[in-house]
């Protein structure tokens, strides 16, 4: 259809690749749900195929895009926490439906795909840079088979980021980043409400500022960035490059797991 420019893939982890190929070589610009794919090596693929065809993509992680984690990464980077040294995420909700996609193995199902992906992103975000080793635990489902808890370390070499993600606690999301004189606090990181206002503490020199952010919705603004991106011919904010690199993090997760040592991404 020549009056579609772009195509929102919304679809179960395992169909996310075959769309993204048949997209780009229909001439489709393509915004893909987290994860792109269900490893490395296939994102890497679909790179090519998306390379070849010239079309843009952008991998929906729509936090990034909300004003409360640009402000974040903005003070961390001006210095405002002192040098980083460390960031702690938890992000857990309750589902033990076997019916729930997210509690189907087979089909990509389980905490890391579903949350601790945004762990992991959030922490290459906030470091600006690929973490040199990693190690976690990581506890199955009996019945699903699914991961249903983990928690992992990320040695950035200047500085480490911590996570706990589960799909069996009790439903808790937070984040705090800190640094050798201040730290930052958010409060809803990840599903930030489109209808009242956000908060965020950022601590230094003894004094704690409130930062409470407008209405917004992060998903409008995420399709906006991603067209205008397209529009005025300027990169994503989030290329498959980047997911790439996510990817390769959640399998060294997975094999610290098995493994029970650091593993290099």
């Amino acid at each position: 259809d020549s009056e579609v420019q772009a195509v929102y893939i919304a679809t179960p982890h395992p169909m996310h690749a075959e769309w993204i190929v048949r997209c780009a070589e229909a001439g489709k610009h393509i915004l893909c749900e987290k994860p792109a794919t269900l490893n490395a090596w296939e994102c890497m693929a679909v790179l090519e195929h998306v390379r070849q065809h010239g079309v843009f993509f952008m991998e929906a992680f729509m936090y990034r895009h909300h004003p409360q984690w640009l402000r974040a990464r903005q003070i961390v980077s001006e210095g405002g926490v002192g040098e980083l040294r460390t960031i702690q995420t938890a992000f857990a909700y309750y589902n033990d439906d076997g019916q729930n996609i997210r509690n189907i193995a087979d089909i990509g199902g389980g905490g890391m795909m579903d949350i601790g992906c945004y762990a992991i992103s959030l922490a290459r975000f906030i470091f600006d840079a690929e973490p040199d080793r990693v190690v976690g635990i990581v506890e199955y489902d009996e019945t699903f088979g699914t991961d249903r808890l983990a928690s992992a370390m990320l040695d950035f070499g200047r500085g480490t980021s911590t996570f706990t993600c589960s799909t069996q606690l009790s439903p808790y999301q937070r984040v705090n980043i800190f640094g050798t004189s201040g730290r930052v606090e958010i409060e809803i990181p990840f599903n930030a409400p489109p209808d009242r206002p956000c908060l965020m503490w950022h601590e230094t020199g003894g004094e704690i500022e409130r930062i409470e952010f407008p209405v917004c919705d992060q998903y409008t603004i995420q399709g906006e960035l991603m067209s205008r991106a397209i529009l005025d011919d300027t990169p994503v904010p989030t290329p498959i490059t980047d997911a790439v690199a996510n990817m390769q993090v959640i399998e060294a997760v997975f094999e610290s797991g098995r493994s029970g040592g650091w593993v290099t991404p």
